[in-house]
Parts: C-alpha cells; structure tokens; sequence
C-alpha cells in the first residue's frame, strides 16, 4: 500500500502527546505556504497541542536538514518533524542536486536520531504540479505531517 493511501485510510489518530517540529523553506512561498496550512490542519486534526508545534522556517530547501538538526539537539524532545519545501525543475539539474542532498540528509538525519521526519518537499516539473500538490486534498504537506506523526506513534508503541 503506498503512503498516499495509508494516510488517507488513517485520516486522523490521538497524537495529542506528541511534540511536532516543522521545518519550512521559505523560498516558493506562496507553495510551501500551502504545505504548512496543510500539515497543520493534520497536526490539529490528529490533536497535536498548538504549544507542541515548533515551526521554524528557513530560506531554501537545502537548509531545511540542518534545521531539523537544530531542532533536534534542542532543548525540547521532539517526537516527530515534519519537512515542507518545493524544489521545482528548471533548465539544469540543480534542481536534483538539491532534492538528492537534502533527502539523502534527512534519511540520515531520521536514522541516526530514531526520529521520524514526514517528507513534503516536493519536486514538481512545473508551477501548476506545485500548486496541484500544495492545495486541497492533494496536499503533499497534509501526508507528510500523517506519516511523521504515524511512525512517531509506531515508535512509541513498538518501543514497549
């Protein structure tokens, strides 16, 4: 079952005790902007506590690992991140440079530290993919912040 599919089949948990960071790019705001509403909505629905939501926004995609870094060796536990950019494709390949870094960065972020980070940085070909995937039910922000919060509470019951 894929991840889109999984989150849509558990809409909502009682996450109320979690503590959730959130790293968002700034750059394509008027995106991630909408992929923050989105991980919101869900850290809400699943009753993640507004006093246990840290967001920090930083300037591009490529800053958002040493964010969650920072986050993670700060003075608060977290349980769960969620990372929201957009990386859309232009005319090289700096675009996959990017993507390549900061995703191979967070997957040895998430190991290392045994805490789950949702994945909402999208890599759309074009603006309207960006919009398409920032908006509505297709808010890859939405499924990002499901899936964090999902294995945080997997860890805590396999933890046992």
């Amino acid at each position: 079952m894929q991840r889109k599919e999984y989150a849509r089949k558990k809409k909502t948990g009682d996450a109320s005790g979690l503590s959730v960071g959130v790293v968002v790019s700034e750059f394509n705001h008027d995106i991630t902007g909408g992929l923050l509403e989105g991980a919101l909505d869900t850290l809400r629905a699943w009753k993640v506590a507004e006093r246990s939501i840290a967001i920090v926004r930083v300037p591009g995609s490529f800053e958002i690992p040493l964010a969650c870094r920072n986050l993670l060796k700060g003075r608060k536990k977290l349980d769960a991140i969620v990372a929201l950019g957009c990386v859309i494709k232009g005319e090289t390949k700096h675009d996959e440079y990017i993507s390549s870094a900061v995703s191979q960065a967070l997957i040895r972020l998430m190991l290392d530290t045994g805490v789950p980070i949702g994945f909402g940085i999208i890599t759309p070909n074009s603006l309207a993919q960006a919009k398409a995937r920032s908006r509505g039910k297709e808010n890859k922000g939405r499924e990002a912040a499901a899936a964090a919060l999902l294995m945080a509470l997997l860890g805590r019951t396999t933890a046992r």
